[in-house]
């Protein structure tokens, strides 16, 4: 039994047929280690930067959006800039008036990306949680319905299909490595896979909220720091994904800021993958030697956001 039995495979399966028509089956490169000058040894990587609006987050989104009544005043949503986007890009899909939170942090590419899905884009504090209970008190009033990042079922269903989709193409996937925020993502890919794939979980050392969450023993506020701030810093993980990390992840995995530029540069420049710092945090963790694979290890790694202004066409 899964601790929280809202967040099972076959939920997430039911999730993944309601929202299979609106969101990318996103494709898997396969490479080797010594590309990157580490022992050699066959590495995939999760390309779910290519998903609609630059995140993974877009799976989340469209399963509240498309799983819950929606309310005339449409719905409120507050993010560090991925949540917001996809929630932005969903809601003018499906015609729904979408306001979107975020804190003073959110890069000015996420922004972008808000604004041009057409949402109402409203500056609330400095840091995620201040944008969330700005989003929580003007959601109130104007009776919209609220979409949250993280800690939400329709939320971590919708995260869970990459699991599925992941065991569709690498059924003989030893270990995962998964960037963590709130935990949404890390949540219900855990969920998916129950303890038949490791799941390992690598936040930053500036932002460690599930490493902070399992010293407690249960979810508590934590430093919200890091040059990956506006995607992995949200204060504390999700309520409903801590029972489910406990059991069916790994204790987490830190890196630095440095560690987490240096995989940016390193997917740029071996496989010309552009990747924000929260998307490439889990490629630091093989990269810096946090995780070294056993030899034939099967190991892949989730590439879970790519909106940023580092490569820019002029």
């Amino acid at each position: 039994m899964l601790p929280d039995t809202k967040i099972t495979p076959e939920r997430i399966a039911e999730t993944e047929k309601r929202i299979r028509p609106h969101i990318r089956h996103t494709p898997v490169l396969h490479s080797d280690l010594a590309d990157f000058g580490l022992n050699p040894g066959r590495v995939d990587f999760k390309l779910e930067f290519l998903q609609h609006s630059g995140s993974f987050k877009a799976r989340g989104a469209f399963s509240s959006l498309l799983g819950r009544e929606v309310p005339t005043a449409g719905v409120v949503a507050a993010s560090g800039g991925n949540h917001g986007a996809a929630v932005a890009y969903g809601a003018m899909r499906l015609g729904i008036p979408a306001t979107i939170f975020v804190p003073s942090v959110t890069s000015p590419a996420k922004a972008e990306r808000i604004r041009g899905y057409g949402a109402n884009l409203v500056i609330g504090g400095e840091r995620y949680a201040d944008a969330l209970a700005a989003s929580q008190q003007w959601g109130e009033e104007q009776g919209a319905m609220a979409i949250h990042a993280y800690d939400q079922p329709e939320t971590l269903l919708g995260q869970g299909t990459i699991g599925l989709e992941i065991e569709a193409d690498i059924p003989d996937i030893e270990t995962l490595l998964v960037a963590v925020g709130g935990g949404g993502l890390i949540g219900g890919i855990a969920a998916w896979f129950r303890g038949r794939v490791r799941v390992m979980a690598v936040e930053p050392e500036g932002a460690p909220t599930l490493w902070r969450a399992f010293e407690a023993g249960h979810p508590v506020d934590a430093p919200a720091g890091s040059i990956a701030a506006d995607s992995l810093a949200p204060k504390r993980v999700g309520e409903l994904m801590f029972p489910i990390a406990r059991a069916y992840a790994q204790r987490p995995v830190l890196v630095s800021d440095d560690e987490i530029r240096q995989a940016q540069q390193t997917l740029w420049d071996r496989l010309r993958i552009v990747a924000e710092p929260g998307g490439a945090t889990a490629f630091a963790a093989l990269l810096a030697g946090k995780y070294v694979p056993a030899p034939d290890e099967r190991v892949a790694v989730l590439l879970c956001g790519a909106n940023t202004t580092a490569v820019r066409f002029d």
